[in-house]
């Protein structure tokens, strides 16, 4: 089969099925399956061998019954880095790269800083962090045990000096010392309980304890901020990653426990999806 009728046998399913991009899923599969990028795709015109033909095939009903392109595919792009995914770890998304680079922006006054990015992932926040920061020291703490293994399979593929930390949030922090650390970073869990089986199918592969943020989704914001505030530097900046509507409490909360210069950051459509703040210890 030739590279155009591979094309228009995959777009044809998954436009059948319903999918969001056929177009879209249909390149990503077959740049994947061939080894080629998206410019490579559009000249080819060769025939493809059958078991080439038979695994783009496999991959595109994957998708078409409904599992995100990018388990599908086991590997996706953030900030220009690859990172390996799949089931038992939340997907790399746009979102995130506004929580990072206000991160970036923050840790600028900080000279070889040390950093800790909490409910960690794949590692994009860790990575891409320890990546640009010179000299920075960064910790990634995951407590999923398939997350943990994606987390530590990316910091390898990246070469990455990231130290890779299997635990709790609630209980690590008392292996990190009082006013240690320059930075805390995270993405956690955000959405409220009740509203978790309503979203996109898609969503509902991804695992429900990255996506879970209690009944009223500020669990993980209170936590951190009770818990981990403390090992922080006079002077320290804490960053999330925030869902929609969300920023006002968090502000809130990172007022209440001494935080000052807060900034709330939107993406591309106007929502604030990071918050930023400098913790000032009363007793400095």
């Amino acid at each position: 089969m030739t590279v155009p009728a591979l094309t228009n046998a995959l777009k044809g399913l998954l436009t059948r099925a319903g999918a969001d991009n056929p177009d879209g899923d249909t390149a990503e599969i077959l740049c994947a399956v061939l080894g080629c990028n998206h410019t490579q795709l559009i000249l080819r015109e060769d025939d493809i061998p059958a078991r080439f033909c038979d695994r783009a095939m496999q991959m595109a009903r994957r998708r078409a019954d409904g599992e995100p392109i990018q388990y599908v595919l086991g590997c996706w792009s953030f900030m220009g880095r690859d990172y390996k995914v799949g089931e038992g770890v939340l997907i790399p998304r746009d979102d995130t790269e506004v929580v990072v680079c206000e991160a970036l922006k923050r840790a600028q006054g900080f000279s070889r800083p040390v950093v800790v990015d909490l409910c960690a992932g794949s590692g994009i926040i860790a990575v891409t962090l320890e990546k640009e920061l010179s000299g920075a020291t960064v910790f990634a703490v995951e407590k999923s045990e398939e997350a943990y293994a994606y987390l530590q399979e990316n910091i390898a593929l990246n070469q990455s000096s990231v130290k890779a930390i299997h635990a709790d949030l609630s209980d690590c922090f008392s292996a990190f010392d009082d006013s240690s650390l320059d930075m805390i970073v995270s993405n956690p869990p955000y959405i409220r309980s009740d509203e978790i089986a309503a979203l996109q199918s898609e969503v509902q592969y991804e695992p429900k304890m990255a996506l879970d943020g209690g009944e009223d989704g500020y669990v993980f914001y209170e936590m951190i901020i009770r818990l981990w505030t403390r090992k922080l530097k006079n002077g320290g900046c804490i960053a999330f990653e925030i869902g929609e509507g969300q920023y006002e409490t968090i502000a809130e909360m990172l007022r209440s426990a001494g935080y000052t210069d807060i900034k709330g950051t939107p993406d591309i459509q106007g929502i604030t999806r990071a918050v930023t703040a400098i913790y000032k210890d009363a007793l400095s």
